[in-house]
Order: C-alpha cells, then structure tokens, then sequence
C-alpha cells in the first residue's frame, strides 16, 4: 500500500530533512513540500494527500490550526522543537508526535503506524455483507482437540505471542490456542470483531461501557492504542448513535 504526503515546515534545513526522509521510504510518495502551512493549505484543497508531516509553530497560520482545516481523510503526524504541544495535537487526533530533532527511526515508525492505520481503516470495507450471516461459530484447536466456540458469544480475545486467549460469554477460563491473532482476525467477520490494540480483538455488540480509552468488560480493561482508536471509533459510529463532545 502507498501512501501520499506532503511535508511542512517553515525551516529550510527541517524541510530538507523530511524529503529526505520520505523519498528514502518506500510507501511514501510526496506531493508536496511547502515552507509555510497556509501554502500548503491551498495545495491541498487542490491535491489532498493520505499523509502530512507538518510542523506546529509556524506564522500566520500554525501546524494545529493548519489541521482542522484538513480533509476528512489526510492524517497528521507533527514534527515541532517544542514538547508543550503534544496535548494539543493529540486533541486533533494526530496519528503521531515527533520532537526535534528527529532521526530517520522516529520517523519510520510514526509513518509505519501511518501506514497500519491505513490498512486497518480499508478491512471493513472488504467485509461482504453476507459474512455475518454465514459464519455461525468458528473451530479452533485446543490442547489435543478442536472446539466450536458461537460467535455471538464471543467477548473479546488476546493476543499472547504464538497463542490466542478467547473469552466467551458464561466462561470462567478463556479458550486457549496455538495460532496468531493476525490469522484468527482474518476468519472473523470484519463487521462485527475489530482490533483495538496490536494485542486485543473485541466485539463489537459486547461493549458496554468505554471509559478512558479503555473497554470495560467487568473487572477486565481493554486498552484502545492510539494506532487503532480512529478507525475503531469511525466503525463503532456506524453501530450506535454517539454525540459529538
């Protein structure tokens, strides 16, 4: 998967530095590199990209306020000198925050979780509608056997390494299996199960209660990472009525 960018800082040298670094990542394809936001701006009503990499405090027009004017789509990792606005870019829901002076392995992470947001955004898209009412229960090899567990009575599942921990409705153990979680999410109907966390998968029609970024199963919390929060929230709008805070 590609993904377009557009890189701006009002610093020659730091502008310098992110085509750079770019061009030497293969996903990457950049559209554009602009020494103040309010340029960039016009260029991208014109061309909107996947991806900006964007500095926060420029004139005129600064990184965060350049952010909320984005299309819906473009998402934001910022690059700044100044830690102070790392509150104010998560508010906006950058993907990422990069303190100067970044080095090209700070980089390639936050544009690698760029990339996994992407590709998890794209999943439920390729869910066939008749995928929840073909799939019933699923078959899954524990110790010397092989289980049906029903879907719908299905919680949640962890990731552990090599094993997968399946907590069912009325169960006092989870299901243990030796497979993937990558392999079990791939079975499931991608309507219904969604990845919040590199370690978690949940159902959706089990959330109760969501409290601090994290989902609330009885005295369990599952955490939302940052990497899945915006397409986890975007699917679960598509499920239920939430207002706006």
């Amino acid at each position: 998967m590609m993904l377009t960018c557009m890189v701006v800082d009002d610093e020659p040298l730091a502008l310098e530095l992110l085509e750079k670094y770019v061009r030497k990542t293969p996903f990457l394809e950049l559209q554009g590199a602009y020494g103040s936001a309010l340029q960039a701006f016009e260029n991208l009503k014109a061309t909107p990209v996947d991806l900006l990499f964007c500095d926060i405090q420029m004139p005129e027009l600064n990184g965060i306020e350049l952010s909320r004017l984005l299309p819906a789509d473009t998402r934001v990792v910022f690059t700044t000198a100044f830690s102070n606005y790392a509150v104010d870019g998560f508010r906006v829901n950058a993907l990422d925050y990069l303190l100067k002076p970044i080095n090209y392995a700070e980089f390639l992470a936050a544009a690698n979780k760029a990339l996994e947001w992407f590709e998890l955004k794209k999943t439920p898209k390729t869910c066939s509608p008749s995928d929840d009412e073909g799939l019933r229960s699923i078959f899954v090899k524990t110790e010397y056997r092989r289980q049906q567990i029903e879907l719908d009575k299905i919680l949640y599942i962890g990731g552990l390494k090599d094993y997968v921990k399946i907590y069912v409705e009325g169960e006092s153990h989870p299901v243990l299996s030796l497979m993937s979680l990558k392999s079990l999410e791939e079975s499931l109907p991608a309507s219904r199960f969604v990845r919040v966390h590199r370690s978690y998968i949940v159902q959706l029609s089990k959330i109760k209660v969501i409290e601090r970024n994290q989902i609330v199963f009885g005295k369990e919390r599952i955490p939302i990472s940052e990497n899945y929060r915006q397409a986890f929230f975007d699917l679960l709008s598509a499920h239920a009525i939430i207002p706006k805070e």
